[in-house]
């Protein structure tokens, strides 16, 4: 049976702890003289995690969009990170740039759309590995999905494209001002597609962190990755918190693919799998989909084991994407028929978080932490 609660996040912590001296062979990084607090069972459970800030109101992986997060209440704000070319980490979901800013309407980078094969897929766009920072900055940001969150045009233009490093300045000064931590989730896109063109994404993160003091065990950050040999790679570097993002049952992670290694997400989920990820991560981030699978009618079906099997390593869940629309809501809690409009999202995230999982990604971090309060402190999960 898995603890609930307060005596779950303390079993994790001690994960934290024995992992920060290295687990299966793998060397951790040096403490941070920096750092204060005890890691992440200093987080409110279930957490908010504002995905790429607050994006179901502003422009995502922007200033703005980690700002008003942040001041929603989120108790962790996510960035995702890929390179330009001359090696400096920026803050976008990914590294075909058309969609989330202005380039198109830049001449003179015209020549540069171009087509490429990012993971196997075949994506037509600008590149951010083909921009030096210097260029990209001339650039600002756009709404992703102007149809679905038409509102959220208003903010375009508004911000550059950040920098990792401008988000570790933003958020030590908000730190400052605010009298606590302010929390990180981190990821690596694509980190096989960058190491192959010799801009790989774990060296440069590293430094980055211990410059700014979040490379220890109890650093706030959390480092994630849909590629497990990037989070390994990570915990050889650094001791801070890892998570290992799991996509549909049916696929393969990129560099599982690369090294012919048969397993599926479906045998990272069950317990061997489990236990393999917590030999060199504290925590998973699978879609929802693998704790509540949806039916052909978009319906949520029965849990699976996933909660209780992940709990039963040591294992934190921070399982993504809550969102307030009806396009993205499982079909019992939509209202109407317009897919722009907002259904019932309190109901599906009392649905999720009854399920015990120890946070959640969301657009909307305002809803979200209004549904998490519900269950902060003292409630047990249903699902043990």
């Amino acid at each position: 049976m898995t603890q609930g609660g307060a005596a779950r996040r303390t079993v994790l912590g001690a994960a934290v702890l024995a992992a920060g001296t290295g687990v299966a062979g793998l060397a951790a990084g040096p403490a941070s003289a920096a750092e204060s607090g005890r890691g992440h069972q200093d987080l409110p459970s279930p957490t908010v995690i504002g995905h790429r800030g607050a994006s179901g109101y502003r422009p995502e992986h922007t200033l703005g969009s980690y700002q008003l997060a942040l001041d929603l209440g989120a108790d962790v704000i996510e960035q995702d990170l890929v390179p330009t070319r001359d090696g400096h980490l920026v803050c976008r979901h990914e590294n075909e740039i058309g969609g989330t800013t202005d380039v198109a309407d830049h001449p003179e980078f015209t020549s540069r759309r171009t087509t490429k094969s990012v993971d196997g897929v075949s994506v037509t766009g600008w590149f951010t590995e083909d921009f030096t920072l210097a260029e990209l900055q001339t650039l600002r940001a756009k709404e992703r999905i102007p149809a679905l969150r038409q509102r959220n045009t208003l903010y375009d233009g508004r911000w550059a494209v950040p920098t990792f490093e401008e988000v570790l300045r933003w958020a030590d000064r908000e730190g400052k001002r605010r009298g606590r931590r302010v929390w990180l989730h981190v990821e690596t896109k694509h980190p096989s597609y960058f190491r192959s063109l010799g801009l790989g994404l774990e060296e440069p993160l590293a430094r980055l962190l211990r410059r700014y003091g979040r490379d220890g065990r109890t650093a706030p950050v959390f480092l994630q990755s849909f590629e497990p040999s990037s989070i390994q790679r990570l915990s050889r570097l650094v001791s801070a918190p890892r998570v290992v993002l799991l996509s549909a049952a049916g696929t393969r992670p990129w560099d599982f693919e690369q090294a012919k290694d048969p397993r599926t997400v479906a045998d990272l989920v069950k317990p061997e799998g489990l236990k393999w990820i917590a030999g060199f991560a504290q925590g998973i981030g699978p879609t929802m989909d693998l704790i509540l699978p949806r039916g052909a009618d978009g319906r949520l079906g029965a849990p699976t084991t996933l909660v209780a099997d992940a709990h039963a390593q040591g294992l934190l869940l921070h399982p993504y994407t809550a969102r307030n629309e009806n396009s993205f809501l499982p079909a019992e809690y939509r209202k109407g028929t317009d897919p722009t409009a907002y259904g019932d999202a309190f109901g599906a995230l009392k649905t999720y978080f009854e399920q015990g999982i120890d946070g959640i990604f969301t657009d909307n971090p305002d809803t979200g932490l209004l549904a998490a309060e519900a269950f902060r402190p003292g409630r047990r999960p249903v699902n043990r």
